[in-house]
């Protein structure tokens, strides 16, 4: 699940990246915005989801998936849309443009 918050005093948007998976798994989120390179998510015991927030520059698509247990990849059921990588699979997509 994604939400966002716009600023409007500053050109960026953050993102806060949630995903539902089993408290003792590990997620990742993996993505366009850092290279590609794993990043750790934190279980939320409140929420029962793993999340991160990210800030992000305005009117930008970013793709990205989750990496669980560092050998599934899944995507966001709530991206804004997806594109097909060069896997054969989709990446999800986020975009950051203020309508």
């Amino acid at each position: 699940m994604l939400k966002k918050r716009v600023f409007k005093t500053k050109n960026e948007v953050e993102i806060t990246f949630e995903h539902s998976s089993e408290p003792q798994d590990m997620v990742q989120l993996v993505a366009e915005f850092n290279n590609w390179q794993p990043l750790a998510m934190t279980y939320s015991k409140k929420h029962k989801v793993f999340r991160t927030a990210i800030r992000l520059p305005k009117d930008n698509d970013f793709q990205f998936r989750y990496l669980v247990n560092e050998q599934d990849w899944q995507n966001d059921h709530q991206a804004d849309r997806y594109l097909m990588n060069p896997y054969g699979t989709d990446n999800s997509v986020v975009s950051t443009h203020c309508h």
